[in-house]
């Protein structure tokens, strides 16, 4: 719901700390200020005083005072939201945060809904659509890559990518449609073979943010990993070992998981969200089958999978359920460790001979471990660190973490694949021009520059309050 005209408040900062931010945005912004605030216990008028300064004052509730606060003054256009905007910082007390909002919203303002800070932001212009987007994954990032991949596209690294293959399009179907206006006199203003070098190279740009969205999204939301294996292999106690901490049950008894357990870790300044799933054999109970269907389903969604087995277990056996994890994911970008457990039951000659008999795949690895006590953890960390190593990043890389600027480019390519048909075919150019049109109606789709009050509210509405 898009609010126009009326002042907002929230709390920016979520209670329990030493101090809290009180946010307040909209057209009566200073005038709500003016009657709860007070400095050297004078009242001020705030739309006389200079933007962008901190100044130091009580607020009051009639003769009591609720709290000494510092309140930030921002003048539209120079503020986050592009309005005039009031920050308060008081000390943190639930209390003491409930009675200014009380005192706001009894002087006229509104208590804010969830992003709609960033929302008035997008709307008069402070930031493009999908910079605001970004502004809610900078809040949720958990790790460094997250981060920085959000930071970039808040300072609009994404949307210049975009705004180019835009600008590129535009140019292009302004020379066809200048050619449909002079149609009758036969005129051409541009080389079939030049529109054609353009229109394949924007769908290049395209395909190439659109083939990001693999890396980005899990970049995002966490790298997959599903421990696999036959029962007691110490797939718990290995799932135990990484998180440092006793979360799953572990147990001589074959067929203890008969559910999936998962937690995330972070390793190399990535997340890593590990599965530990039931052990796959052939079994009459009927819990610990719908476990092992649970695991099959884990392997399909995982981007790595850990096939853990034991040192005591034959080459043959440990090829063969390799073999079985391998045929279901032909196909699909994933990768496989097999993790050899228990190294210390065995010996160096043990671990010499199935190294020589164990069969690796192109991109599998092999790594010897002790769960139990350690052994090769930081080995198998750092192939663990390596799962991305294919798609090293710059630090300057644009990279797509939004499943709807995928889907968006997705549908540009799709237009842009008719229309380097169209060009090779003869096909009229109203036609060509048309498919233009829409995927450039689908890059602005992902700034905004196109966008529907129903797009809007489905975007904003994951933000938190005071964003």
């Amino acid at each position: 719901m898009i609010r126009k005209g009326v002042t907002i408040c929230a709390p920016a900062t979520s209670s329990g700390g030493a101090l809290s931010l009180i946010r307040i945005s909209g057209p009566g912004c200073f005038d709500i200020c003016d009657r709860i605030f007070f400095h050297s216990g004078n009242k001020i008028v705030m739309a006389e005083q200079k933007g962008n300064q901190v100044i130091h004052g009580e607020i009051r509730d009639g003769d009591e005072v609720i709290d000494d606060v510092l309140i930030n003054i921002y003048k539209a256009p120079r503020s986050y939201t592009g309005e005039d905007s009031a920050e308060i910082s008081c000390h943190g007390s639930p209390y003491i945060v409930r009675r200014i909002m009380e005192l706001l919203i009894s002087k006229g303002a509104l208590t804010a809904f969830p992003g709609e800070f960033t929302q008035r932001a997008f709307l008069n212009g402070k930031m493009d659509l999908s910079q605001a987007e970004s502004v809610a994954d900078i809040v949720a990032s958990v790790t460094k890559a997250s981060h920085r991949i959000a930071m970039n596209q808040m300072r609009g690294g994404f949307s210049a990518e975009i705004g180019k293959l835009r600008s590129e399009l535009l140019r292009f179907v302004s020379l066809i449609e200048l050619e449909l206006d002079f149609g009758e006199q036969d005129v051409k203003f541009a080389d079939r073979k030049e529109l054609l070098q353009i229109v394949s190279k924007v769908k290049e740009l395209a395909d190439k943010l659109a083939d990001s969205f693999r890396v980005g999204n899990v970049i995002k939301n966490g790298i997959p990993v599903a421990i696999v294996g036959k029962p007691n292999s110490g797939k718990s106690t290995l799932l135990n070992t990484l998180l440092n901490e006793e979360r799953a049950i572990v147990s001589e008894i074959p067929g203890t998981t008969r559910d999936v357990i998962e937690d995330s870790v972070i390793i190399s300044g990535l997340e890593y969200r590990f599965i530990d799933t039931a052990g796959l054999r052939d079994t009459s109970d009927i819990i610990e089958s719908i476990g092992i269907r649970k695991t099959q389903e884990k392997i399909m969604q995982a981007s790595v999978i850990m096939m853990v087995d034991e040192i005591s277990e034959l080459p043959e056996l440990i090829n063969s359920r390799a073999d079985a994890i391998r045929a279901m994911i032909t196909g699909f970008e994933k990768r496989l460790i097999v993790v050899i457990n228990k190294i210390d039951m065995g010996d160096q000659e043990r671990i010499n001979d199935l190294k020589r008999k164990i069969y690796l795949d192109t991109d599998d690895s092999l790594v010897f471990i002790s769960a139990r006590d350690n052994t090769g953890l930081d080995k198998l960390k750092g192939r663990l660190g390596k799962v991305l190593e294919k798609e090293k990043l710059s630090q300057e890389e644009v990279i797509v973490t939004n499943l709807r600027h995928y889907e968006a480019l997705a549908k540009v390519s799709e237009s842009l694949d008719r229309v380097i048909g169209g060009l090779r075919d003869g096909i009229p150019e109203d036609l060509i021009a048309t498919d233009i049109r829409q995927a450039i109606h689908y890059l602005g789709e992902i700034t905004g520059e196109i966008t529907s009050d129903e797009i809007l509210g489905n975007i904003f509405k994951n933000f938190c309050i005071g964003k």
